[in-house]
This record gives C-alpha cells, structure tokens and sequence, in this order.
C-alpha cells in the first residue's frame, strides 16, 4: 500500500503556523514512508476565498520546502486538486445516499442519517475514542447539502479522501470529533477510512488559543523578519512531536528520517517566539559566511546602509551574535556609515567614570602614531595608554567599545579595531572624548 496523505487548507486567509505545522506532518509521514503528499484547495466558500489568501499557501509552502506531489501546479491523477472545481463528483457520490436511503430533505436541505449506534474510532494520536449515537438529541442527523445545493465541509472531506485514496488523515485535534461523523459516511459509502492521528492544538504562552492576530501565527511574517525557512520547520516539527532525543537542532531531510507518529504529544504545545528565535540562530551558525552576507543584504540595504567593499568582513563580524537577519542592519550600522546613534545608557556608563574623556584623548593620539594598522597593535597602545595615567587596560575597553560602536555590546572588540581602520577609530574616539 503506497501511503497517501493530504493538506487541504482553505484559502480565506495567510498560512497560519498551525496550518503549516499540519502540513510539515503530513508531508513528514509521506517522505518517511516513501508515499505521496497531496495539496488540494479548500475553497468551496466563494464568499470568502481570495486569490491573495490562495497565493499565501503557495508562497508559504514553497518557502519551507513542503513540496507536494499533486495538486495545484502539479496535477495528478486525482484531480481536480480545487474543490469548487469538483461539483460534479459530489453529485454522483450525493445520489449513492439519495439511493441508499440515507439522506433526507429537511427545509430545503438535506441530512444525512446517522446509525443510531456507538461509533468507535482508534487515533494514531489520541488512541480510542467513542461517540454514542444513540441519544439522538445530542447527535442529531448532519445536513451534507444546503438549500442552496452547496455542500458541507463534512461532505466534501470525505469524499475527497475516498476519491484521492487517502490513507492517512493527519490533522488537527479541533477535528477529533467530528471523525465519527465521518466514518458513518465512509461506512455509508461502503468505502474503506484512512488511519486518522489528531495532532496537539498549538497555545500561546499562556496557554490560551493561538489566533490569527498573535505574534508568530502567520507563516508569511517569517521570511520579513529574517527567519531561515529551515529554522522554522525545525521548530514548528518541534511543536507536540518530540524526537526521544536530546537533539533539538534538525535539517528537513533529518526531520523526514526519524518522524513517527508514535512521538506526536497528547499535550497541547507552546508556542514560544523566543526558542523560535534561538533555533533560528542555531541554523544561521551553519551557514557559510559568503551565505549569510548574501542573505543579509536585501535587509542591509532596506535600511538603507552602504554596501562597503569589506561588507562580507563586516557582516562575518556579527555572524554568531544575531538570532535574525532582520536584526543584522543593527548589528553592522556603525561599521557600514560613521553617523550613527550611540546609545544612551552606554554613554552614561562612560561618563560614569571621570577619567575617561582624558584617557579616550590620549588614546586618539596613540592611534595616529601607529604606522601599521592592526587590532593588535591598537591595543598594545591602549594598553601604553593605561599605564601611562596609571590606570588597567581593562578600565579603557569599554569606553572604547563605545566610542567606536555607539554600544556596549556588539562584535569582538578586535574585529571592529581593524574593520574600521585607523582613520575612523582616531576620529571617533577623539570625538566621543570631546563630547564626555
């Protein structure tokens, strides 16, 4: 049996982190079991459906890699991949109920009649789970077509499974009950149910529902931060599976080699920006210098910073220190134009110590006397410098850190000495110490 397994989003909107996540699994399973990943479109609700909404999908899941194997832009043989596109299949499975006997019209719709009968099913997730249907007051018969001859979620999902050969349902856990219900239809249908595995809702920190309007809920955000595409599939794979190891850092391929469902949590997951932000770092530090200075370029020059010719040196300077490229024109302005913001409590801290403005001064006059330029060489005079007005090398780093940078954090102290050169280090330390 090839394994089939499908996402099947509704294009009303971005592609959300859940949404996403849904996806990543079910494309996981299919590559781990050598099977087949189908994409097919939700979009029966006309209403609300947008090309943008649709196009978001796409780009979303191009971008994390989640290739699939049918669908739109790929075909296949189980199209079409649209559901507004599938109105006449709906019809013809439609009339195997009418024939059956188990529909009937109520209002101008029309119900679908439950057995009235327990219905268990066995979640590859959530295990066995049954739903009575006897008590016909809390089960009443399901509407499949509407006056207006549309037809139902619950309707249409199934008999795209069935149509599609799916064999693996993997979805959220806001879907759990409405399986049964679904299995009445397929068993009415005289078809035979994919396995279903119902996955963790996603909560934000503080355990409330994850919606559309919270930080980290739209995939489309991600790239405009600065995430790698890698990072956030390591981290929304990471989000109620967990991988029995103490690994946390995985490439696609890794994740697609070790997925079971077996590790897939009971447990609603976290969602936590922050470790997000910490995976993402972790990739960044796997990247080669030459790739993360072209990724960091577009946002470089969005801010509109000077691309010097020692650009690759100066974003090489940060590589380890940033956790999003979105973060890097920070990170480098100082080292790519000489007018930028100092920031103010540094700036106090230095001020804090009364004999930084001479010592920053002699200090200029030692960097104009070195003839060969180097960071070494900039802090045997620092040191001269200390010594000379009885002070410790140590007591002169910071005030230097922030007359060169602004800041009293950033690249190492050394990088920045010989990025900038021997000119631009004598003027802003003579500078800084003119302003203290």
């Amino acid at each position: 049996m090839t394994v089939r397994t499908r996402f099947a989003p509704s294009p009303t909107g971005y592609l959300h982190v859940g949404g996403a996540r849904t996806a990543l699994f079910n494309w996981l399973f299919a590559r781990k079991h050598g099977g087949v990943f189908v994409l097919r479109v939700e979009d029966t609700d006309e209403a609300r459906n947008t090309d943008a909404a649709r196009q978001a999908i796409f780009d979303g899941m191009n971008w994390l890699g989640l290739d699939w194997d049918e669908g739109p832009q790929k075909g296949g043989d189980y199209g079409p991949y649209y559901q507004s596109e599938r109105k006449e299949i709906y019809d013809a499975w439609f009339a195997k109920l009418v024939a059956a006997d188990r529909v009937y019209e109520d209002g101008g719709a029309w119900r679908f009649r439950f057995e009235r009968k327990p219905v268990t099913m066995n979640d590859l997730v959530c295990g066995e789970v049954t739903i009575d249907y006897r008590d016909e007051s809390n089960t009443p018969d399901m509407v499949v077509k509407r006056s207006d001859g549309s037809y139902v979620f619950h309707f249409v999902n199934v008999v795209d499974d069935l149509e599609m050969e799916i064999t693996h349902v993997i979805r959220g856990e806001d879907h759990l009950m409405n399986t049964p219900k679904h299995l009445q239809l397929i068993e009415a249908f005289g078809g035979k149910a994919p396995q279903y595995a119902h996955i963790p809702l996603i909560l934000n920190p503080d355990g409330s529902k994850m919606s559309k309007r919270d930080e980290g809920a739209a995939v489309g955000d991600y790239p405009r931060q600065g995430f790698q595409s890698s990072a956030v599939v390591n981290f929304i794979a990471l989000l109620g599976w967990n991988p029995k190891t103490e690994q946390e850092i995985f490439t696609l391929g890794e994740l697609a080699d070790i997925f079971t469902l077996e590790n897939v949590n009971r447990a609603p997951a976290r969602f936590d920006i922050e470790k997000c932000k910490w995976v993402n770092q972790q990739h960044l530090l796997n990247v080669s210098v030459e790739d993360f200075a072209a990724a960091a370029k577009p946002f470089v020059e969005a801010e509109g910073l000077p691309v010097s010719d020692n650009y690759v040196a100066v974003i090489a300077a940060v590589k380890e220190k940033v956790r999003l490229l979105g973060d890097v024109p920070a990170a480098v302005d100082f080292l790519l134009k000489d007018d930028f913001s100092n920031d103010d409590e540094a700036v106090a801290k230095v001020r804090g110590n009364a004999a930084a403005g001479g010592l920053l001064a002699a200090l200029a006059t030692a960097f104009e006397s070195i003839t060969e330029w180097s960071a070494d060489a900039a802090k045997a005079a620092l040191a001269e410098t200390a010594t000379a007005a009885g002070a410790k090398a140590g007591q002169l780093m910071f005030p230097l850190r922030v007359a060169l940078t602004g800041r009293g954090h950033g690249p190492d102290l050394g990088d920045v000495l010989n990025l900038l050169g021997r000119g631009r280090c004598v003027k802003r330390v003579r500078d800084f110490a003119g302003i203290l």
